[in-house]
């Protein structure tokens, strides 16, 4: 009887025990804040933005849009922005939702480590629109914890975005600024001064060049191939425009002419200086003594000595477009910096003519 009432009792103590838990444990955080469940960055407060700003550890990149709204790099020579990079980055932003509401407990913030990760956006007048800090990852590996502006709430966003405060990884590298397709004419120069002109009626036309040498017939595939290099150059770097290296590339050019369909000419011009042969200064050996009086009137050895060669190899590749249109961008660009792309893009420009001709098949 006494160990029925002694389990009676216990049973007893642990549901008053935890009736006390769930009657003193903390309030769950609040959840009727109206962004929660929304996106972290709505369709229309990103279509007003004029200024974008990224920061992080302690390094920041601004990027501003124009009145005409071309996004620019005011960080990295006024060039302009990489627009697709910028929708990317926007749309990461809007598809990311503010999944709850975490704390206003200033102690509970305090550790959730928000410090300079942040990404602020502003109207034309330079007003801020909209701001959000970053804070530590959750443990569960998901998200990140996030502020808008100064307030004194945090909140758990899905976001996973890289915040790249490099001015120049934001810059557009595209050089030229027509597609393959848009290409009607091409003149092809050679540094043996030979030269060739392909040219072809429509975009889906073949391409043909009536001033071939007799016998051989243009290989239309090369043709293709060379038109998508040039049109996809893209610089790797860029440098004062009195660099040295870019003035010796200038010396040793390879030109091509290109003309789209509307009429628009560009001239595009790949160099580099050669790769060169050097002859090597003899070693000296500096436990060899002295030549005496005696040994300087001594006969000389008769074994002929094998000059010695260094190679220096060839220098970076530079790259010069002009459009014929006065107010193309590239023209502005082109005045302020000097442009490095990919070797890749000198070495598979074809060396010689006959590379782009084939002999024509007996009929």
């Amino acid at each position: 009887m006494k160990l029925r009432n002694l389990v009676i009792t216990v049973a007893i103590l642990a549901v008053l025990s935890a009736l006390a838990y769930l009657g003193n444990r903390p309030a769950p955080a609040a959840s009727d804040d109206p962004r929660v469940g929304k996106p972290l960055l709505d369709s229309d407060t990103a279509a007003r933005a004029a200024g974008l700003a990224i920061s992080d550890q302690g390094k920041k990149v601004e990027l501003v849009r124009s009145p005409e709204g071309a996004w620019r790099v005011p960080g990295y020579f006024d060039m302009p922005a990489d627009f697709e990079k910028i929708a990317r980055f926007v749309q990461d932003l809007n598809e990311a939702k503010v999944d709850r509401f975490v704390t206003a407990s200033p102690e509970r913030i305090a550790r959730l480590e928000f410090k300079d990760s942040a990404v602020t956006l502003r109207d034309s007048a330079g007003k801020e629109i909209w701001a959000i800090t970053l804070g530590k990852t959750p443990d569960s590996g998901n998200g990140r914890f996030v502020r808008f502006g100064q307030e004194p709430k945090a909140f758990l966003s899905g976001l996973h975005a890289w915040l790249d405060t490099d001015p120049k990884s934001w810059a557009d590298t595209r050089l030229v600024a027509v597609k393959s397709e848009d290409i009607a004419k091409v003149e092809v120069s050679f540094e043996d001064g030979a030269s060739l002109v392909v040219s072809r009626a429509k975009k889906d036309s073949a391409w043909s060049a009536p001033q071939a040498p007799v016998g051989k017939k243009l290989i239309e595939e090369k043709i293709s191939s060379l038109v998508g290099t040039l049109t996809s150059l893209r610089f790797t770097d860029t440098t004062d425009t009195g660099d040295a290296a870019a003035l010796e590339a200038a010396r040793h050019p390879r030109a091509f002419t290109l003309t789209t369909f509307s009429g628009t000419t560009l001239k595009v011009a790949l160099g580099r200086k050669p790769e060169e042969k050097k002859l090597k200064a003899p070693a000296v050996d500096p436990n060899q003594p002295l030549l005496t009086p005696k040994d300087a009137t001594a006969k000389p050895e008769t074994t002929p000595i094998t000059p010695e060669f260094e190679t220096v190899p060839a220098g970076p590749v530079f790259v010069s477009v002009a459009s014929s249109e006065a107010k193309a961008t590239i023209n502005a660009l082109m005045a302020k910096r000097a442009f490095k792309v990919d070797d890749y893009s000198f070495t598979a420009l074809p060396q010689k003519l006959d590379e782009l001709l084939e002999p024509e098949k007996a009929k």
